[in-house]
């Protein structure tokens, strides 16, 4: 079996619930208050682990109060966090999220995830099988020389580009499998997207950044499910109708269960179909981290 390595993010997510966002400079009433370890590199990481797949985290953490918990956290979910450094003089990178009838807005203040470096990631030995993942809450040339090692090793290379933001394309070049949402989807496209659109208008947007033949596009489109191109050709997997509580961790959740499958052997296709059976689990619980679901709840719930 391969291995997951993750470059990414470690955040406290400072989670506040309410009956509705406010509008700007408006104040609302919220209902309770949370603080749940996050991180798109942490969740990806503790959702590939949770999953079965022998899963390391390569990041840094600040020696506050926050990194101490986080690390003891990711720990605890069998992550290996042998890569992962401590660094002084700069605080734990924190998320603050507003949750109101189970959709949430997000500030990312980066903290020590900002200092992840290239040396950093030189650190893990790479081979044939194991995957490599990556987010847009490092540093790109960071990214860039991460994915340059897992692709002279044979490792196969997922980019989640979230939060959205502008890369160049000799970065995508170094991507096999790219995995987005809409809003991602039409940020990098320059187009108008939103979930409710015909099928037809994310295949054609997603298809303007199949620059290589092999490279696979996977758009997630929450309760709607998950469209693909695969090898050119476009197919959408049906989602799983759930009643969301908190959808914060489901895309991370969804991005490390395609790993670890992919790790295991499997086929992207199959990997797609398990990754979201496992998001439905997670957009069922609140926090990020804490909401990955195990293999066997996801055995469980595809019988």
């Amino acid at each position: 079996m391969g291995r997951v390595f993750v470059a990414g993010s470690i955040n406290m997510d400072v989670v506040a619930t309410a009956n509705r966002h406010p509008k700007v400079g408006e104040t609302v009433a919220g209902k309770e208050v949370h603080y749940f370890p996050g991180g798109k590199g942490a969740n990806q990481a503790v959702a590939a682990a949770k999953l079965g797949a022998p899963s390391t985290l390569i990041g840094r953490l600040g020696t506050d109060v926050f990194g101490q918990q986080l690390r003891q956290f990711l720990a605890a979910q069998g992550v290996d966090l042998a890569l992962v450094k401590d660094t002084a003089d700069i605080h734990t990178g924190t998320a603050v999220i507003t949750i109101a009838d189970a959709d949430n807005t997000i500030v990312v203040v980066p903290g020590a995830n900002a200092l992840v470096s290239a040396e950093d990631v030189a650190a893990p030995l790479l081979a044939k099988g194991d995957v490599a993942v990556s987010q847009f809450e490092i540093p790109q040339p960071t990214i860039s020389a991460f994915f340059k090692r897992a692709r002279a090793a044979g490792a196969t290379t997922i980019l989640n580009p979230a939060p959205a933001t502008m890369f160049a394309p000799e970065l995508l070049d170094l991507v096999d499998v790219l995995i987005l949402n809409e809003t991602e989807l039409g940020f990098l496209t320059r187009t108008e997207l939103h979930d409710t659109d015909d099928p037809a208008r994310f295949i054609e947007a997603a298809r303007s950044l199949l620059t290589g033949p092999n490279r696979i596009i996977c758009v997630t489109l929450g309760k709607r499910g998950v469209l693909a191109l695969i090898g050119g050709d476009a197919s959408m997997i049906a989602g799983r109708p759930v009643k969301a509580l908190d959808t914060t961790g489901a895309g991370d959740c969804f991005v490390g269960a395609v790993a670890a499958q992919l790790a295991g052997g499997m086929t992207v296709r199959d990997a797609l179909n398990y990754a979201n059976a496992a998001a439905s689990i997670c957009v069922q619980r609140m926090g990020a981290g804490p909401s990955m679901p195990t293999a066997a709840e996801v055995a469980a719930l595809r019988g």
